[in-house]
């Protein structure tokens, strides 16, 4: 259902570009712009790892530096079938996390040292689930499409108002008053649509990690409590680059938890109750096999396929 939705937003996205670029200049100028938009978020997309980790300070760790947390990344990473990632610390008093990354190939997962100091080990490992699910269900990948796309009607807006509505304006039936009404409309339907994916992909990436885990309680607790360190714990770097909210697990910016339509994540309570009504959902079927879900390790999916052993 998750993916179903992503398509029909993205669907919807393609469909306003179309609409608007027919408005304003036809189809050479929907061409023009599009091709920009695309080469600037491909080398976003080839350097993005580089650039928000650069932003956020962020330091490589190995097993000589911090052995408990790449430990922990190496193990998930095995569950989830992925390649290591590299796994990197940033100083921050605000619990938090975020995964980067062109492929799995190519990832790298940050956390907060907030998050180290704040979390018990299954919640940090609660959370690295979540940041490897991202990456297994490719998710840098959708969020750049829509960045390109919504980045092409940004750029076809500016040429409608630089226009006056575009040379379409006396050839639709919206005329030109319409026309310029769409120009400035439809960067803030992108941006809404764009939103509305990546709330999409937390509640996919929330399940996927509670798969990769076993235990969807350690991701449940761990978001309670960065919800809750979040209200008074600044992430000052996030504050100053708020597009880069919507990669972290939980919203990093200091403008409330609604669940409404300019929010990039989902509100925190929704996310926890479905992790939970999920554990509940396991625990009676572990329970009608004659088991239960012990240290964690090893939901339904998993064991059934033979690959469930405890948690070290």
């Amino acid at each position: 259902m998750n993916y179903a939705r992503t398509a029909l937003l993205l669907a919807a996205l393609t469909a306003l570009f179309g609409v608007l670029g027919f408005l304003i200049g036809g189809p050479e100028g929907m061409l023009i712009a599009l091709g920009i938009a695309v080469v600037m978020n491909l080398f976003a997309y080839w350097n993005s790892d580089k650039m928000v980790l650069s932003m956020y300070g962020a330091q490589e760790v190995n097993k000589a530096s911090a052995p408990a947390l790449v430990g922990i990344v190496e193990q998930l990473a095995e569950r989830a079938e992925l390649p290591m990632p590299r796994v990197h610390v940033f100083e921050s008093d605000q619990p938090n996390a975020f995964a980067t990354g062109r492929n799995p190939q190519n990832a790298a997962v940050a956390v907060s040292t907030g998050l180290l100091n704040r979390m018990s080990h299954e919640e940090v490992a609660g959370v690295l689930a979540h940041e490897l699910a991202h990456i297994r269900n490719r998710d840098t990948l959708i969020m750049t499409i829509t960045a390109t796309i919504a980045g092409a009607i940004s750029m076809l807006a500016n040429v409608g108002m630089f226009m006056g509505g575009g040379q379409g304006g006396n050839r639709n039936p919206l005329g030109v008053v319409g026309s310029l009404i769409l120009v400035i409309l439809a960067p803030l339907g992108a941006a809404l649509v764009q939103m509305a994916i990546s709330r999409t992909r937390e509640y996919s990436a929330d399940r996927t990690g509670a798969e990769i885990c076993g235990n969807p309680e350690w991701l449940a607790s761990a978001l309670e409590k960065i919800e809750a360190y979040g209200h008074y714990a600044h992430n000052h770097q996030a504050e100053n680059n708020p597009a880069t909210a919507h990669m972290f697990i939980i919203n990093p910016l200091h403008r409330g938890g609604i669940d409404n339509l300019f929010s990039t994540h989902p509100r925190t309570a929704n996310r926890v109750a479905a992790l939970r009504a999920l554990s509940q959902e396991w625990d009676r079927a572990m329970r009608a096999r004659g088991g239960g879900l012990g240290g964690g390790i090893g939901a339904p999916a998993r064991a059934q396929r033979g690959r469930a052993r405890p948690w070290s």
